[in-house]
């Protein structure tokens, strides 16, 4: 580092030669050596207090040297080498996701996001309480990642790029400090409970009163490491809140702790009055506790999601230009590199096989153990399993773009549009936080103007025992564990409060090929003008097709190809292409503007040159061996079907299947057109499909599905994707939303029947302190108890 003679302005310490850290003090621009500098000096102008700079005697005192340090490192979190691994391009942002320590409950969450949604550049912040992480998205043209790092720090958190060996670290770092802190407060509460609860039954008999105050004095000496060490958590994040000028459940706790400690000595000194110490230690230790359970039952729900990261190897066969096997590591396999994967390997990486063919497991990502058959040409994912023999792939995606990284971000961005239930609990613990502090001030100043010696104790047992805890944990709890058992049946979500719209539908959409079917097409019959050649006429249509990305194109292979100028798509209607100076297109009737009654055959693809009908083929696929007995479980809702094939093989497919309306011959449009009239007529509409052409019927339903290896359109537009081809998740998606509704109305109505029910007997006076810590605590413990029931 260069430094030269320029000193802080604020400090004086050293400043860098080019210093970026700067403040306008007294007209003029001054350097600083460290962003800490540079935000104290900033505060001290904007309160007004600039006159402090020019009426000191000397410089201002060195801050915390280790805070600094740490704010200056965080700078090498811009270097685009090291951003490679974990920051992702979002259009013209950057995401990224972030471990981020210290957060406790739901109001952490929600001062993060209201703290960071400040800060010019940051497009969204998006807070997973469960898993203590953050989705952020930024303009890299505004902002730099030290710098939300740093507007982090600030505000009390410290947060570092996810990396799930990290992240575990982090999780087990939390986990011994939770144990060190509630084994603490265990031991002591022990001991001040054996001498207290002596005390107050006279079990030692009449004692005399300096005996009483040196059992007072050990009490207070066992209590004082309990509340200054084990309850820092809660005074922690009560300074967090007030320090954005709000308020959550750490702040009555923080008074109620206080509040009966100072209490305490002040009997001690005067020795008059009553002690509770006992109460402020089974009050720390039981929220400690309760606290400690949720940290669990989060870890347990989110491991289900991160322990995919296990199977995504370190390691690759790198398969060279000259046939040499070169071993590297998976992340640094870029696209179009060629990997080989031995049998019993897991494949690295996303890709395509382009040699060999072999069974692959990919339980870790469907929750089906039956192997998957793949050849040439079939996508394999990363993570996955190849069971038999060797193959050969090339890299699709880079590791971090792979669909198990794919899986965890979406999982971990999937809270940022919270269902109603959780923004009014949210909302509603807020006021009614205030609503305590109210009741509880009004409480003291009427027993006290009643001359009640109890007045203090009695406004203590009403903060404590009517503490929101158990409602602030409501929601989270369950939606944490709703999404874990979704993951383990190969359901993602990709938007919370899709479980809560899932709740009110009544009417399911549903797409025929890829969907219904299997997409595996072949042509049954062919029909060609007489006076063509059939065999050039196919070559054409076989052309066209290998262009296509339609799963009906894979029934027209040919080994002869010829070359397709002017090249072009209509989603959902066909192709069209130029070949040896013929304009060709080959799709449906509607697209060709064939009439079907001059083809001699039932067709569903036709094939013109020039505007005249030249050919005509007959493809069809088969029924998934699932389908019937999924839409048979699915009779309560309205089964609408709606297809782009022909009317007459969709009324075939009809009569198989217990569907309330089938429609073919639809245009991507029409599909739309029909969505939108079903809720017109007041439905709430689930669409499901699978391919480009579905993309803006998914964007329109209510709740949208993508179902298997849809393509990439599809999967964007979809609020939920079954990582399965197979439908009969769809009835699991279902009932796991209605039982995730269910919980959460339970959590929330157990909760304020609690604190309405406790209300009136803290206020009374007939509530020892004591007695209300150990209520609101059990109320906490069953809230998270009946949530992770959802993991059964």
């Amino acid at each position: 580092m260069n430094v030269t003679a320029i000193a802080c302005y604020h400090c004086g310490l050293p400043a860098e030669e080019n210093s970026p850290y700067h403040a306008v003090i007294l007209g003029e621009d001054r350097v600083m050596c460290c962003p800490g500098c540079q935000a104290v000096a900033e505060s001290i102008v904007e309160n007004g207090l600039e006159d402090y700079y020019q009426f000191r005697t000397e410089p201002a005192a060195q801050g915390d040297v280790e805070f600094q340090d740490t704010l200056s490192k965080l700078a090498m979190y811009d270097d685009p080498s090291l951003q490679e691994d974990f920051v992702y391009d979002e259009g013209n942002n950057k995401q990224i996701q972030l471990t981020v320590e210290g957060i406790t409950c739901a109001a952490c969450g929600w001062l993060i996001e209201k703290q960071l949604a400040k800060v010019n550049g940051i497009a969204q912040v998006s807070v997973n309480v469960s898993e203590r992480r953050a989705a952020v998205t930024w303009s890299p043209e505004t902002i730099h990642l030290s710098g939300i790092l740093k507007a982090l720090k600030k505000i009390g958190y410290t947060a570092l790029p996810f990396q799930p060996d990290q992240h575990e670290a982090s999780y087990k770092s939390e986990q011994k400090q939770f144990l060190k802190k509630l084994g603490l407060a265990g031991i002591m509460t022990m001991q001040v409970m054996m001498l207290m609860t002596g005390l107050y039954f006279d079990l030692f008999g009449a004692i005399e009163l300096e005996t009483r105050q040196y059992f007072y004095w050990v009490a207070l000496v066992l209590t004082t490491p309990v509340v200054f060490y084990s309850g820092s958590t809660f005074y922690l994040g009560a300074i967090k809140a007030l320090s954005a000028r709000t308020v959550n459940m750490d702040v009555p706790v923080t008074i109620a702790v206080f509040g009966t400690y100072i209490a305490g000595i002040k009997s001690i000194l005067l020795e008059t009055g009553d002690v509770y110490f006992e109460s402020i230690c089974m009050f720390i230790f039981l929220l400690l506790l309760s606290r400690y359970l949720e940290h669990r039952s989060r870890h347990r729900a989110t491991q289900i999601s991160a322990n995919m990261m296990q199977y995504i190897p370190v390691t690759a066969h790198k398969l060279l230009a000259d046939g040499q096997l070169e071993p590297c590591l998976a992340k640094h396999l870029q696209v179009g590199d060629k990997v080989l994967v031995k049998a019993g390997e897991t494949i690295p990486v996303d890709g395509r096989i382009i040699e060999g063919a072999s069974a692959i497991d990919e339980s870790m990502l469907t929750g089906e153990f039956e192997p998957v058959h793949k050849g040439a040409g079939a996508a394999v994912f990363g993570g996955t399993v190849n069971q038999q023999s060797t193959l050969t792939v090339e890299v699709h995606q880079q590791l971090k773009y792979a669909l198990v990284n794919q899986i965890i971000r979406l999982q971990a961005t999937a809270m940022a549009n919270k269902p109603k239930a959780a923004q009014l609990a949210d909302s509603f613990s807020r006021y009614f936080v205030t609503a305590v502090l109210v009741i509880s001030a009004l409480t003291f100043a009427y027993w006290y103007g009643q001359g009640n010696d109890e007045a203090f104790w009695i406004s203590i047992a009403v903060l404590v025992a009517t503490c929101p805890c158990a409602l602030g944990l409501a929601t989270p709890s369950a939606l944490t564990c709703a999404m874990a058992r979704l993951n383990k049946q190969g359901i993602l979500l990709k938007r919370a409060d899709a479980l809560e719209q899932l709740t009110t539908i009544n009417t399911i959409a549903l797409d025929k090929t890829g969907t219904l079917t299997e997409g595996k097409f072949s042509i049954v019959n062919t029909w060609f003008a007489e006076d063509m050649n059939a065999d050039y006429l196919f070559v054409v249509a076989c052309s066209l097709e290998a262009r296509s990305e339609h799963p009906i194109s894979h029934a027209f292979t040919s080994e002869q190809h010829l070359v397709v100028t002017d090249f072009d798509v209509a989603a959902g209607g066909g192709i069209q292409g130029n070949i040896n100076g013929v304009h060709y297109q080959l799709g449906s009737a509607s697209f060709t503007q064939v009439i079907t009654n001059e083809v001699p055959i039932e067709a569903n693809v036709y094939l013109t040159a020039n505007n005249a009908v030249i050919a005509a083929f007959e493809v069809a696929d088969g029924l998934k061996a699932d389908t019937a007995a999924t839409l048979d479980q699915l009779r309560n809702y309205q089964l609408v079907l709606l297809s782009g094939d022909t009317q007459r093989n969709v009324d075939k497919l009809a009569a198989k299947l217990p569907l309330n309306v089938a429609r073919g011959g639809l245009t991507p449009e029409q599909k739309y057109q029909s969505v939108q009239a079903l809720q017109t007529q007041g439905n709430k509409v689930m669409m499901l499909g699978d391919g480009i052409n579905d993309a803006p019927v998914l964007a329109s339903a209510d709740v949208s599905v993508a179902v298997g290896n849809a393509t990439d359109i599809a999967r964007n537009a979809a609020d939920v994707v079954l990582l399965s081809e197979s439908l009969t998740s769809v009835p699991a998606l279902l009932d796991i939303a209605g039982k995730t509704r269910r919980k959460i109305r339970q959590n929330i109505l157990w909760a304020l029947a609690y604190n309405l029910i406790i209300l009136p007997f803290a206020v009374s006076g007939l509530l020892l302190p004591w007695m209300a810590v150990i209520g609101m605590s059990l109320s906490s413990i069953i809230v998270v108890s009946n949530s992770t029931r959802l993991l059964r």
